[in-house]
């Protein structure tokens, strides 16, 4: 077994800004979180504009009490800039939200938000400051406080990090709108001229440009935390971009493999899960090196493939399985409702090539269940079936029991409405007959878009598959359900798996021998993907 550390410092360390943010090549930041700052882009600038117009708008029309109120509010040249503000604040939230511009071309716009907002700030705020003070007003009387851009300036890159360079850039360009406005300001008598430029600039210098400063300090601190995340996100060859789920068992990640470019999903198992103590999880790491190397000797088309597997100092353990474009069946059932029989049978057949190859290398998947089952497209071929997550897998040999989710209390083995009698009752000699009820039920699910059995708790649903008997699903489904396809699905759930067909390969006959209504080939499957277009 190959070991891999969790941070990777070969890798060029050196990055730059502009780059495909899909991808992360040299970006500093992950997307999931560039993401997240274009998200925040949004909301922030419709925070903006709702604030301004209150503070502005609203308190000066109730304080000019109905005189020259339409010429503060249209005609005055200080309102109308605000007015620009605020739009353009609008604007960006439409923009952000459109989704047509990728995150880190939205934190671009961010900046340039960041000057135009800085201005829409100072435009109010110095713009005719002070229009009849003497010439000893700067000798006798000191200019204080810190306006209101500079809080502007701090608090934006920290929400809407970007790169440092390009943060510095635009940060001084907003520092300089205020010392911009109250120059022309000078220029056009609106300020007494006798104060003079330079009173003003010299106290700029110590608020707007200083904050500045400040505000690049912060974006490269920010930024180094991303890069370090980066980093932290490197798997052996493998970058980690962007979570894809998670559940009870760790978390799925789109990764990238650094020299063959690629995509690739890595299932991440927490620590937790493997145990408390270091001895405990070095036994469970064992038995999931076992599994990961049985997942990944299967041959079946329809398994999902495992191209590598390791560890990570941290006892995470981890495997890299090709990235599949689909659905599961699951969604299929939930999006589009119960499917009619002749692709049931369609995509059964495709699951039984899958399991009659673990099932003749003594493994059985313990865990049929629709969202284990992915409807993909691959190449050319629609309705392509992918059995997916091995991980509760174990070997059907006389050998001792000794399997992961038994000896781990985060783990339970199966899901409980999908569950075999044998299963419910942690018998331990389950063989593949055990995945053929499982695959009943998820025929059963296919066909009238509702479980097999439904109780109030996981126990009472087990409880159900040990002694109730199933109700056939023709009472059950929309559609048309041949008496040779019902039989078959009630064979499947027989509570005694001798009654059940020995294999995945008299299972595959059986379905093969249905006489169905309609077709279901190559052809419908493309013609179904074409219009719904589930990817």
């Amino acid at each position: 077994m190959t070991q891999f550390p969790v941070i990777n410092k070969a890798a060029d360390s050196r990055f730059t800004c502009d780059v495909d943010w899909r991808h992360q090549r040299g970006q500093a930041l992950p997307s999931d979180l560039v993401e997240e700052a274009a998200g925040r882009l949004g909301v922030l600038a419709l925070i903006y504009a709702t604030t301004y117009f209150f503070a502005y708008f609203v308190s000066g029309s109730i304080a000019l009490e109905n005189q020259g109120l339409v010429h503060f509010l249209f005609v005055d040249g200080v309102s109308r800039l605000v007015w620009g503000a605020i739009l353009s604040a609008l604007v960006v939230f439409g923009i952000s939200r459109s989704g047509r511009i990728p995150p880190d071309r939205m934190l671009d716009i961010g900046l340039l938000f960041l000057i135009f907002g800085s201005l829409g700030i100072s435009g109010p705020t110095f713009w005719g400051i002070y229009p009849d003070a003497g010439p000893e007003f700067a000798h006798n009387r000191a200019f204080v406080g810190v306006p209101w851009d500079c809080v502007w300036i701090l608090i934006f890159p920290v929400i809407i990090p970007n790169c440092p360079v390009k943060t510095l850039l635009a940060a001084l360009l907003a520092a300089s709108m205020a010392p911009i406005v109250t120059s022309l300001s000078i220029m056009a008598g609106a300020t007494n001229p006798n104060i003079g430029h330079l009173f003003f600039w010299r106290y700029f210098a110590f608020t707007n440009y200083i904050c500045a400063m400040l505000a690049w300090f912060g974006s490269s601190y920010i930024h180094k935390l991303g890069s370090n995340l980066v980093q932290a996100r490197e798997i052996g060859a493998y970058k980690l971009q962007t979570k894809l789920g998670f559940g009870g068992m760790g978390e799925i990640w789109l990764a990238e493999h650094r020299l063959l470019a690629r995509p690739s999903a890595i299932k991440i198992i927490s620590p937790e899960i493997l145990g408390s103590t270091l001895k405990v999880r070095t036994e469970a790491m064992a038995r999931f090196e076992v599994e990961a190397q049985a997942t990944a000797s299967l041959n079946s088309p329809h398994t999902i493939r495992i191209f590598d597997f390791g560890h990570t100092p941290e006892f995470s353990f981890f495997y890299v399985m090709e990235l599949l474009s689909g659905i599961g069946l699951d969604t299929l059932v939930n999006k589009y409702g119960p499917q009619p029989p002749e692709r049931v049978v369609f995509l059964l057949r495709q699951v039984c090539h899958s399991l009659q190859d673990a099932h003749v290398n003594g493994m059985v998947h313990r865990d049929i269940k629709p969202s284990n089952i992915f409807l993909c497209r691959v190449g050319q071929d629609y309705d392509y079936i992918k059995v997916l997550d091995f991980g509760l897998v174990k070997s059907s040999s006389d050998e001792p029991y000794q399997d992961t989710s038994f000896t781990n209390p985060h783990i339970t083995a199966g899901t409980p409405g999908f569950l075999s009698p044998e299963i419910a009752l942690a018998r331990t000699d389950v063989d593949g007959r055990s995945d053929l009820y499982s695959l009943g039920c998820v025929a059963y699910w296919l066909l009238t878009g509702v479980p097999v059995f439904e109780g109030e708790s996981p126990v009472e649903t087990a409880a159900m598959h040990l002694k109730d008997a199933p109700m056939p699903p023709t009472r059950r489904s929309e559609f048309t359900i041949s008496h040779q396809l019902e039989t078959i699905i009630l064979d499947l759930l027989s509570k005694d798996p001798a009654d059940r067909p020995a294999t995945a390969d008299e299972l595959d006959r059986r379905l093969s021998e249905c006489v169905l209504e309609n077709v279901w080939n190559g052809d419908s499957a493309r013609q179904w993907w074409e219009i719904n277009q589930p990817v």
